[in-house]
């Protein structure tokens, strides 16, 4: 956990020491010039700040949580560049300000005693508030980058609680500190902190599709080194270097951590330093420390400028790298092992107990799926799917604890498992169960039996519609028509059986030359725009027509059309996936406003798709269902507030931060979604 407390614990030391130094001056000032009496106004202008800098760190936290996968990238990358921006010139500010801090804030709070209270509290207030959104700020990032928030706030709590102890130490003249050397120190440790920083923020860019490049790989070691080994880890922790890093994270990191350490470090050499001015007799070591000068180490002849910070620049990269040769922790990634019906396994022994890449060969003449799996439950550790002849990939898996053997299914041949081999001294590694068609006929038989009954109730629902129309009572046309409508949409599942008749019954606009006045555009949406946009009953009455003659055939043709069992799992995240794609963009509104209606409509869908593969799911990863249904209950409840007893509220009409809500939820219920069809997905290993 240290690799991922040390960043946070080292702006958590700095930045409370430079937060402690000015309240203790604050209160110094006060003191001496007999104003006990104005402390809590000190005090309530610091809790101010404080307040407000946990607020902010809750308002990201919150923000990030409410964001779809790619926004969440893009609002992480921003904000981790805004974070190396203020910490780049906090480092800055406090070198080039620690000298003058006692006198300037002796200043304000002599006006400020001048002026009132408000004043007083408002110099507290915005002397800390700096700081505090700062730290805020630059743990938020700590957090996101080391994946996990306990580590990072461990350290920024310790870091915090010793510059507490510095600070009453500096206060009660306990303690004598080097404030200068400190700041110096600690500023071109979080200069290397900030530039890992910058390369995982943009990382996150390019992960979010803002910037390219991400696919362009200065290196990838994962081949040779194991990410999750303990020196790896120490790296990334406290550098931000990973195994795999893409040219533009090398770049940056280089380029920002050269320049700006350059700058620190010629600052502080070429600064001119003036006489340390004489301390008034009572002031505390406090306020010496913060006001006291040192003078510049004058520059030795012979050597060159750009020694010192060319060292500071190279030696934790040099570090790094010498930890890592004399590990004995390296992955081999030079065994092979064999694939094909006759050498299925061959080459495979003793692997260590880690993350593992293995090299499959094909040494057969089929196509083959290869899978590392428990021989005694089949379960999957790890897999390669469509292996040509003749042909190595690298299979990536970890082993922990317990049996391991691999099993090849060449394509139109023999499945061949390879001996056992048993591995000990390792952790437990969670395994796939594997799911074959046998396992999805059930919750297949009960999902057509459910759409067979909805495509009933449908038909007798278009009928009606036409009916409506051709009595000139557009209305109920209207009102029979959203009813009809929703049945279809709580269908969503099965949409990949209906082939050609899913666009004829709910196909939209996008690709006819006319748009909605095309005559080929056909369907829901295409009734709904005549409705809505004033076309008479004569005008709709083959539309209607049309509709309710396809929704007859489909009622005809599905219980025998092939309705593929892996579409299941896959369509648990693709009908909401379209739903933020159409639904929650207004896409697919032709005028009626109900786009939240269908969104609607499309949760009750998945839910019940979800309700039948349960037992499934709740035999691989109870957890999954857990974080699903949770996900769910909060967009219905938000899509539950837009329908009043007016009706629906239109998309368009939905308040801009109730709407950007429903898309969060939706985005980040996608990502709870997204295990499923990874978890049910059909193996031939089984």
């Amino acid at each position: 956990m240290w690799d991922e407390a040390f960043p946070s614990f080292l702006i958590g030391l700095r930045e409370g020491l430079e937060a402690g130094l000015i309240v203790s001056i604050l209160v110094a000032t006060l003191v001496r010039a007999g104003q006990k009496g104005r402390l809590p106004q000190v005090w309530t202008g610091v809790a101010a700040a404080v307040a407000l800098s946990l607020s902010f760190g809750a308002v990201l936290t919150f923000t990030a949580a409410n964001l779809s996968g790619h926004a969440q990238e893009a609002f992480g990358g921003v904000l981790s560049l805004i974070a190396v921006g203020f910490v780049t010139a906090m480092v800055f500010w406090m070198r080039r300000s620690a000298r003058t801090l006692s006198a300037d804030l002796k200043e304000k709070v002599q006006a400020s005693l001048a002026m009132g209270a408000g004043a007083l509290v408002l110099t507290s207030f915005l002397a800390v508030a700096r700081e505090g959104l700062e730290t805020s700020l630059f743990l938020w990032t700590n957090a996101r980058t080391a994946g996990e928030s306990t580590g990072p706030l461990i350290g920024a709590a310790v870091g915090l609680l010793l510059s507490v102890g510095l600070c009453w130490g500096l206060y009660r003249r306990a303690l004598k500190m080097n404030l200068t050397r400190f700041f110096t120190i600690t500023g071109a440790g979080l200069i290397v902190v900030a530039a890992g920083v910058l390369g995982y923020g943009l990382r996150d860019l390019q992960e979010s599709g803002l910037i390219g490049g991400g696919t362009t790989y200065a290196f990838d070691l994962s081949g040779h080194l194991d990410a999750s080994s303990w020196y790896a880890t120490l790296v990334q922790g406290t550098l931000n270097l990973t195994v795999t890093m893409t040219v533009l994270q090398v770049v940056g990191y280089i380029a920002y951590l050269s320049i700006v350490m350059t700058l620190f470090i010629e600052g502080i050499r070429g600064g001119k330093v003036a006489p340390a001015p004489a301390a008034a007799e009572k002031s505390t070591s406090a306020e010496k420390a913060a006001g006291a000068e040192e003078k510049a180490e004058p520059v030795r002849a012979g050597r060159p400028r750009w020694v010192l910070p060319t060292a500071l620049v190279a030696v934790p990269v040099v570090v790094a790298g010498v930890v890592i040769a004399a590990s004995d922790g390296k992955q081999d990634s030079a065994a092979t092992v064999s694939v094909s019906e006759q050498e299925c396994g061959k080459g495979f022994a003793d692997p260590q107990p880690g993350q593992q890449v293995f090299q499959m060969h094909n040494t057969g003449d089929k196509v083959s799926e290869v899978y590392l799996v428990n021989p005694g439950s089949g379960a999957v550790y790890g897999e390669i799917e469509g292996l040509a002849p003749g042909t190595t990939r690298a299979l990536t898996a970890t082993i922990g604890s317990g049996d391991y053997a691999w099993r090849c299914v060449p394509t139109g041949g023999k499945s061949v498992t390879s001996a056992a081999v048993h591995v000990s001294g390792g952790a437990e590694v969670k395994a796939v169960k594997p799911v074959n068609e046998d396992d999805l006929k059930a919750p297949l038989d009960s999902y057509k039996d459910y759409v067979n009954k909805g495509l009933a109730t449908l038909m007798t629902q278009t009928q009606k519609i036409q009916t409506d129309v051709h009595g000139g009572d557009l209305a109920a046309a209207k009102a029979d028509w959203l009813t009809a409508h929703l049945q279809y949409a709580s269908l969503g599942a099965a949409y990949g059986t209906f082939a050609d008749l899913d666009k004829k019954i709910d196909g939209r606009a996008d690709g006819f030359a006319d748009k909605a006045d095309d005559k080929d555009f056909t369907g829901f949406l295409r009734l709904e725009y005549g409705l809505w946009h004033g076309q008479s009953a004569a005008d709709l009455t083959p539309v209607a027509d049309e509709l309710a003659q396809n929704v007859a055939k489909l009622v005809h043709d599905f219980p025998t059309q092939d309705f593929d069992p892996g579409d299941l799992p896959l369509r648990a995240h693709e009908i909401l996936e379209n739903t933020l794609q159409f639904e929650l963009t207004g896409d697919t509104d032709m005028g009626s406003g109900t786009n939240l209606a269908t969104a609607q409509a499309n949760l009750a869908g998945t839910q019940e798709l979800l309700t039948l593969l349960q037992p499934l799911l709740d035999e691989r990863d109870p957890q999954v269902l857990v974080r699903v249904n949770a996900g769910m209950k909060r967009v219905g409840d938000l899509v539950a507030t837009a329908h009043t007893a007016d009706g629906w509220t239109p998309l368009d009409k939905l308040p801009a931060e109730s709407r950007r809500q429903l898309n969060g939820a939706t985005g980040q219920l996608l990502e709870d979604l997204s295990p499923i069809p990874a978890l049910l997905e059909i193996r031939k290993a089984a």
